[in-house]
């Protein structure tokens, strides 16, 4: 297995700026570095770590990183593994670094098979995140403070200590690094806990029983990366009479569980709106009026849409969101922009809120979306709706489910954006 490659420069050079090698930026860094796949496989490797370790770039690159560096079978307390795994695993879960405690990770001697050194590492691991979310590579960087650990032997006769004292100062250090250990692992289990009651809070808001009806539509929910898997953005699914049926998607202002409850409200009383007036346009004037009530919910952008599968009509309102794409079977697309207003509860005194219709036919697509699936910064959003009517159009004669996958890869947020995410697809 060869090296990895250097990362490609973003963003423009400035003329005379020299092009920074960053092979040999990595290889000269003083800090001892390895680098992972999401495998646990050594990649690569810097001269400061094959120095601390005394291996040649041979004896380590291609191995699992387990198997270069096993626990030392002989100390009934190793644990450099164990720890070390749960380290790298929790980069790969959050994607976020994670500075482990001081480890005493013994490591085999190069030349004498069975044989094991003892050595103290300050660790950090790092992921290195691909343009859609993922982990690509895993830094992991360690400092050898073995000298220093020792180096209390070198205290005891200014300090007067008596013998024996360096062992038990060294096992008082080795105690309490465990004790930070434990205690890590006891906020990154409360932490594991709230994002679990916090996801079972927004599956219980964003619950729609008449989705199960619907077969043809289908609907991906993609918070936004490094949130607690909450946020503000919705979509529902409501049956009406006479072969209707009603499709809607909304954006809250903010993220976590603070616009995560507020969305819940404006959904449910949507959800209570189109079934008693059972068209968009007024349906979102009553939730107009709830919102400007509601604290957190100035600025909501919602679009309601009602399909008649009787006539083969779209009948549709918006309040400050992003048109649908109705995506006909040819590839073409069409923006439904006839009928926006203003986001919920901006408007000072109560306004009609407008609605427009258009005809479908068998087989055409309706497709809705939030703003994280195309809005990117520093970019105009015609080029992220251009973005989104070019991927639907390459693929239109999928399913919707295939089609609302297709979507997010193609726009490179299938693993999570910097956005919440809610995607709605409805094959008419």
């Amino acid at each position: 297995m060869g090296r990895i490659a250097s990362p490609p420069r973003k963003g423009i050079r400035e003329p005379g700026t020299p092009q920074i090698d960053y092979a040999a930026l990595f290889a000269a860094t003083p800090s001892p570095c390895l680098v992972l796949d999401p495998g646990l496989m050594i990649v690569d490797v810097n001269r400061a770590y094959l120095r601390a370790t005394c291996r040649t770039a041979e004896d380590l690159i291609g191995r699992y990183i387990f198997d270069a560096f096993p626990d030392n079978p002989d100390d009934p307390r190793a644990e450099g593994v164990k720890n070390l795994r749960a380290s790298l695993h929790r980069v790969l879960a959050y994607r976020e670094p994670d500075t482990m405690v001081l480890q005493k990770y013994d490591i085999p001697v190069a030349d004498r098979p069975g044989a094991f050194e003892e050595r103290w590492w300050s660790p950090i691991n790092l992921p290195v995140l691909a343009p859609d979310g993922t982990v690509s590579w895993i830094l992991h960087r360690v400092e050898d403070v073995t000298e220093f650990v020792h180096s209390c032997s070198a205290l005891r006769p200014a300090a007067r200590l008596p013998a024996g004292r360096e062992e038990t100062m060294e096992a008082e250090l080795y105690a309490r690094a465990q004790e930070l250990q434990r205690l890590n692992q006891e906020l990154r289990h409360a932490h594991a806990r709230e994002r679990q009651v916090a996801l079972a809070l927004q599956e219980a808001m964003l619950y729609a029983p008449d989705l199960d009806l619907h077969p043809d539509i289908a609907v991906r929910y993609l918070p936004a990366v490094g949130t607690l898997n909450v946020c503000g953005d919705w979509y529902d699914v409501v049956d009406l009479p006479d072969g209707c049926f009603a499709v809607a998607v909304g954006d809250v202002v903010g993220h976590g569980l603070e616009a995560a409850t507020v969305m819940g409200m404006l959904r449910s009383a949507l959800s209570a709106a189109i079934r008693a007036v059972r068209q968009p346009g007024p349906a979102l004037e009553v939730v107009g009026l709830y919102a400007r009530s509601l604290e957190g919910a100035l600025a909501t952008t919602v679009v309601q849409a009602v399909i008649d599968t009787a006539s083969c009509r779209i009948t549709y309102s918006s309040a400050g969101h992003l048109p649908p794409v109705l995506l006909h079977a040819d590839g073409s697309c069409a923006l439904l922009d006839q009928a926006t207003e203003p986001p919920l509860g901006t408007r000072p005194d109560h306004v009609t809120q407008i609605q427009a219709d258009l005809p479908y036919t068998a087989g055409d697509t309706l497709v809705l979306y939030t703003d994280g699936l195309v809005e990117r910064r520093e970019e105009d959003i015609d080029a992220g709706l251009a973005r989104l009517t070019g991927a639907l159009g390459r693929c239109s004669r999928l399913p919707p489910a295939c089609l609302a996958d297709v979507v997010l890869t193609s726009l490179g947020i299938s693993s999570g954006a910097g956005d919440d995410v809610a995607l709605l697809v409805t094959r008419l």
